[in-house]
């Protein structure tokens, strides 16, 4: 069956929750999340709720795009356009209250979790920029050349409209993937001592 390649809507509950699902398969060896909850099955299920809850604050103001396989959603590229970051205060709680929902069995991690947040915010760049803030794709198509299909249609915009990519990655393996689609390591945040960094990095326009 050929794929298919959509933009989804976030505030349609049924859609956002594949892509949650799509997303919590992808990252089940992320070492920021596997951290955070190291236990695979609360893992997985935190995955999913983070992801449901924050899709559902990107809301209207997201540009999401998947590709499907059938009816089954099996890549998703979440992105904020220009100035839709941070988000309003309303969607940061929501955002917030399903951190809360996802790590409610690992108390002891909130504030690290918190504190990574925080972290994220205060390096995010102030100008105008495209913000990649999730790139899933899912395990058993992973290594196909779809997620860097899919992430490719919003670069090429980016260079259409003259304007800066931005993204962080908690993988360092991802470091060179992205840096194929001509991203540039900008710097590495270590919010937690103990815990794994993250890396920010930046795209800019042809």
């Amino acid at each position: 069956m050929a794929l298919e390649t959509r933009i989804i809507d976030l505030r349609q509950p049924v859609p956002r929750a594949e892509a949650a699902v799509v997303a919590a398969r992808a990252l089940h060896d992320d070492p920021f999340f596997a951290y955070l909850a190291p236990n695979a099955r609360l893992l997985s299920r935190g995955l999913t709720l983070y992801w449901d809850a924050s899709l559902a604050a990107f809301g209207a103001s997201a540009h999401c795009e998947v590709t499907s396989d059938g009816d089954r959603i099996v890549a998703v590229a979440a992105w904020l356009p220009p100035g839709a970051f941070p988000l309003p205060a309303r969607a940061q709680t929501r955002q917030m209250v399903g951190a809360l929902r996802a790590l409610y069995r690992r108390p002891l991690v909130l504030p690290d979790g918190l504190r990574s947040q925080l972290a994220v915010e205060r390096a995010h760049p102030h100008d105008e920029h495209w913000y990649l803030a999730l790139l899933a794709v899912d395990p058993l198509r992973q290594r196909t050349g779809l997620g860097g299909t899919l992430v490719g249609r919003t670069l090429d915009r980016c260079d259409r409209e003259g304007l800066p990519a931005y993204l962080e990655t908690t993988k360092e393996e991802n470091i060179a993937w992205y840096a194929r689609h001509r991203f540039a390591l900008v710097g590495q945040l270590r919010p937690i001592r103990a815990g794994p960094p993250i890396w920010t990095m930046r795209r800019e326009p042809r």
